[in-house]
């Protein structure tokens, strides 16, 4: 049974105080029996969301460059119930794209979700960033949602959901950060209009984490570090996320719980945006 048929009523559930109430239908929050292809799912936050949808009971194909992490996060996907495939895609080549997005619609029946991941950074200032730097990230990171927008929207089934991964870096000012917050304004941006575009077929949304701790930045978040104890400071809950608690959002946004939803972007920040002093 597809999660689309489950459906709880409210009525369902004995309450004491009940009178007057409105009998209603509530579509679940799960991907349970969704396919979903998470590009730039083999580490981070996307292979969080990766692993995540497989343990909801999702099929989920993740991908990226590296034969090595598709194979090991492939492992992980299968020892949770769920089936895949194993593929790699450069989003900076649409014929890998294209590739892998047969490959997915090939080994799963179809596609559902696709979630965009991947990533790209340069720590050059303003002045001193060069145009190999700049394009590099920006190709990666902006370029790159666009060219999974465009490979993987028409092979949606049914209303289908993309959910790209954006940053606070394209609201708030970082320093030595000018090419990676350009191209995640930009992916804003584009969500809003790919909504438009892609509606009422394709549901687009992103999701704009805060500072969460991955195995590539442990050390730079560490516990006892400077930057560790300013982003506490100023988080109203007082701490960095660990990237399991970006799933939640994802999960909404993929599931059909969010079927009115598009063209935002959920921040997930602990707060952290909105805390001034």
């Amino acid at each position: 049974m597809r999660s689309d048929d489950c459906v709880f009523h409210n009525s369902d559930v004995a309450r004491p105080h009940s009178r007057g109430m409105v009998d209603y239908e509530h579509t679940p929050v799960s991907v349970a029996d969704k396919r979903a292809v998470v590009v730039g799912g083999t580490s981070g936050i996307g292979q969080a969301i990766a692993l995540g949808f497989a343990s909801e009971g999702a099929d989920v194909v993740a991908t990226s460059r590296s034969e090595e992490k598709v194979a090991e996060t492939s492992d992980a996907i299968e020892a949770r119930g769920a089936e895949t495939t194993r593929v790699t895609c450069d989003v900076t080549d649409e014929e890998s794209l294209a590739a892998a997005r047969n490959a997915a619609v090939e080994a799963l029946g179809g596609i559902d979700i696709v979630v965009a991941s991947q990533g790209a950074i340069s720590r050059e200032t303003v002045l001193g960033i060069d145009d190999a730097d700049w394009d590099f990230v920006t190709d990666v990171a902006l370029d790159g949602v666009r060219r999974v927008t465009q490979a993987f929207a028409p092979a949606l089934d049914e209303v289908g959901s993309i959910v790209n991964i954006s940053s606070l870096a394209a609201r708030l000012s970082m320093a030595n950060l000018p090419a990676y917050a350009a191209a995640k304004g930009g992916v804003e941006a584009f969500t809003r209009a790919a909504a438009k575009e892609l509606g009422p077929d394709v549901r687009v949304n992103a999701i704009a984490p805060g500072f969460v701790i991955t195995p590539q930045n442990a050390e730079t978040y560490a516990e006892g570090t400077e930057k560790r104890e300013r982003i506490d400071d100023r988080a109203v809950l007082g701490r960095v996320a660990e990237r399991d608690e970006i799933v939640g959002a994802a999960v909404y946004l993929a599931s059909d719980a969010s079927s009115y939803v598009t063209g935002e972007v959920i921040t997930v920040d602990g707060g952290f945006a909105d805390s001034a002093f």
